[in-house]
């Protein structure tokens, strides 16, 4: 029998079926790196250790930290997201700013109702802790709209659940595409430009000086660090328990932004990506079929330019260089690459592969 209290807890939180609009909220999923040290310059801003958590920097800072995965998470959850200050900043610049965030598409949030008289409450949660008590802020921000709802939450030395449920907005519908229409923001360490004014509790217009007051600085001492791990954004008044998926789901959820194809020194043996075409004698055209759909067309990178090879006819050639082609060579599943370097025939097949001694590799990024 189910009692009253339950059934009303129940109806004011989201629906049965999946809850969780994050992806890899239990920080898991780590395809780039595991750690990251002496982040802190506007130029760090982006993806660095967990998949779908971008760093953003303004201002000219001097804190820097190092931001990893870590084993040390509260029961029920294998890792947790770490800051670490590892270089201090008590003097804070008026334009300074360091937050993490976490970005949504708008058609996968055509559920909230934003903007209509049927709008719904959100609700945040996750697990934290820190080396001493802090005070930080998280804000959602309507991208679309440019509206935004902050609310301050304290953390202690030890895991609890920090539970954030932010009012409804009937002002301003959310695009229905595979564009930026929303962000999730835990700031850190903000100047006075963004903490002069007063805590904007309800949603708004975005008003600079509003979005997060009260929030300390995590470059207050180098003994600073900040854990996160089982983070859950989803319909309703109540943080219900979270929502846990398979590694294997999350990593293809993730892939949908940013693919790494594994290097040499992942596998500690020759790399072979995939089959293609020898073109001329200058270039080789290379098909890859991706493990899931990505958002939108990929921007190709590489670490280690010279570390790739053909192999046609039992022959190995050196690539000089590894591109991404345009719109016309791809669909949501496939792109195709081009090889440069010396080739004696056209028109025979090719393998792609890691030269077997420097460990290059290349990612696919379609991040929002």
């Amino acid at each position: 029998m189910v009692s009253k209290a339950r059934q009303l807890a129940q109806s004011a939180s989201a629906p049965e079926g999946r809850k969780n609009i994050v992806v890899n909220g239990a920080m898991n999923v780590c395809q780039r790196a595991t750690s990251k040290s002496g982040l802190g310059a506007n130029t760090d801003s982006g993806y660095h250790v967990q998949d779908r958590f971008d760093l953003v920097l303004a201002g000219s800072t001097a804190g820097r930290f190092t931001m990893s995965q870590d084993t040390d998470a509260p029961s029920g959850f294998g890792a947790a997201m770490k800051l670490d200050c590892t270089t201090a900043d008590t003097s804070i610049a008026a334009d300074e700013f360091f937050a993490i965030t976490y970005q949504i598409e708008g058609q996968d949030l055509q559920q909230l109702s934003k903007g209509t008289s049927d709008a719904k409450q959100l609700t945040v949660s996750f697990f934290a802790k820190a080396n001493a008590s802090k005070t930080y802020v998280v804000e959602l921000k309507d991208h679309d709209n440019n509206r935004t709802c902050s609310q301050t939450y304290t953390v202690g030395t030890s895991y609890s659940r920090i539970e954030l449920t932010f009012p409804v907005d009937t002002t301003g519908e959310l695009d229905n595409d595979n564009a930026r229409s929303f962000a999730i923001i835990f700031y850190f360490h903000v100047g006075s430009t963004y903490t002069s004014g007063t805590l904007q509790t309800a949603w708004g217009s975005q008003t600079t000086a509003n979005r997060a007051v009260g929030c300390e600085s995590i470059f207050s001492s180098t003994d600073n660090t900040f854990f996160m791990t089982g983070l859950q954004m989803e319909i309703g008044s109540v943080a219900t328990e979270f929502e846990h998926r398979s590694f294997a789901e999350e990593l293809a959820l993730c892939q949908r932004y940013f693919i790494r194809y594994p290097s040499l020194a992942d596998a500690s043996t020759t790399m072979y990506y995939t089959l293609g075409m020898i073109h001329s004698s200058s270039v080789a055209y290379f098909t890859l079929t991706l493990p899931v759909p990505m958002r939108t067309q990929p921007d190709l990178s590489i670490s280690g330019t010279g570390d790739f090879q053909s192999i046609d006819s039992g022959t190995i050639r050196n690539l000089t260089n590894l591109t991404l082609l345009g719109d016309d060579f791809i669909d949501e599943k496939t792109v195709a690459l081009q090889g440069a370097g010396t080739f004696s025939t056209e028109d025979i097949p090719s393998i792609l592969r890691g030269d077997g001694t420097s460990g290059g590799h290349f990612a696919l990024d379609a991040e929002l």
